[in-house]
């Protein structure tokens, strides 16, 4: 294996939240890429990409879990993935290198020191492998509009519980290892991207954008391409995996829910319900058990067309919400990896295709956009 010119040959995922479903299915994808590549890369949209930096089955991952059973024990507990699939590699999974995250009881400042170390830690475990951080934590109850401005604001008033994720992201900045934010929370504060674009680190968030609402953007760009009026747009989420369970809490689903909502508004330039003086977007997310991983979605889409006559769509999408996402973690750290080396830092905003709630100046919104913007980042490479 031929190193590239910057001496990397492989890449090193960092997640924190490595224990939970999606972190799980991606240790069992990462395995499975060196083992059965075929099972795993035609469902990469990076998959031709970036041959000349590190081969596509040269991935590793480790990361932080509060929980400490084995990640073969968290697989099974999840239930994803069917036992066939992950069992023949069971010694080789569980030897992925999980510390434990740091107790709520420390301070900012001990728990982003514990971080850095481990961070050192694995550097020195894989010496030829390219870092990068993706934040996998449960939503919080975090308030945008009460981000820090400046580090020693993090450091001195933020609750732990508040903005957990904090510590992570500050420590990869500190490290020099670009930053995926796959979760809806808020680490995008201004203290935190002038802290990379400081450090030349490259960041790209926020809340990854895996089925219902991927969808949602397919759809709404093509209403607004044909120029048919969306009169209204009721979605519901069905799920019953641990990140169901934590959306039923309003404060923690609230940053969620204004992600899935207001991205509708912005790709049709107009505020759906804007006739009856009230939003008719509506979004809900319901946590029920028997779904398991494999939530399900509901759409029922009211449009008007020629003399405002009414039509409508129903969509009913059967999905596995890990499954859908762990590839898209994995296309995000290998682009992460490549612009690094690149030499792009801070916001990424040409990544919006896989966010939610794409960060950055002027962030693609559409769907044909949002291609665009890949297909000119490919032109780098």
């Amino acid at each position: 294996m031929s190193l590239n010119s910057n001496g990397y040959k492989s890449l090193l995922l960092l997640v924190a939240g490595a224990k939970g479903a999606i972190g799980s299915t991606l240790a069992a994808a990462v395995s499975m890429l060196r083992h059965q590549p075929e099972s795993v890369l035609p469902y990469l949209t990076t998959a031709g990409k970036f041959s000349r930096l590190f081969p596509p089955q040269a991935v590793y991952l480790a990361g932080w879990d509060i929980a400490d059973h084995p990640m073969t024990t968290a697989i099974r507990r999840h239930g994803v993935l069917p036992e066939a699939i992950w069992e023949p590699y069971r010694d080789e999974i569980d030897q992925v290198k999980i510390f434990s995250a740091p107790s709520v009881n420390q301070d900012r400042t001990a728990q982003v020191q514990q971080i850095i170390l481990d961070i050192q830690s694995l550097k020195t475990r894989f010496p030829d492998a390219f870092p990068v951080f993706i934040n996998l934590l449960p939503a919080c109850d975090a308030d945008p509009s009460h981000a820090p401005e400046t580090l020693s604001q993090i450091y001195a008033n933020t609750g732990l519980s508040e903005f957990p994720d904090l510590s992570y992201a500050i420590a990869a900045i500190a490290s020099r290892i670009p930053v995926v934010n796959f979760t809806p929370n808020p680490l995008e504060c201004p203290a935190v991207i002038q802290e990379a674009e400081k450090n030349g680190v490259c960041m790209a968030g926020c809340d990854g954008k895996t089925g219902q609402t991927y969808f949602k953007v397919v759809l709404a760009s093509a209403f607004k391409a044909r120029n048919l009026l969306v009169d209204g747009w009721y979605s519901l989420n069905i799920l019953g995996n641990a990140d169901g369970k934590n959306l039923m809490d309003p404060e923690r689903a609230a940053g969620k829910l204004a992600n899935k909502t207001h991205l509708l508004d912005d790709i049709l330039g107009y505020p759906v319900g804007q006739k009856y003086g009230t939003p008719s977007h509506k979004v809900h997310i319901d946590y029920y058990p028997p779904r398991g991983d494999a939530k399900e979605a509901w759409d029922v889409i009211d449009f008007v067309g020629l003399f405002d006559l009414p039509m409508s769509i129903r969509i009913n999408l059967q999905g596995r919400d890990s499954i859908l996402a762990a590839p898209l973690v994995l296309d995000l750290a290998r682009w992460m990896a490549a612009l690094s080396m690149s030499g792009r830092k801070g916001l990424i905003p040409e990544l919006g295709f896989y966010f939610k709630k794409p960060m950055g100046d002027c962030p693609p919104v559409s769907f044909q956009e949002q291609l665009n913007c890949l297909q000119l980042l490919e032109k780098i490479f």
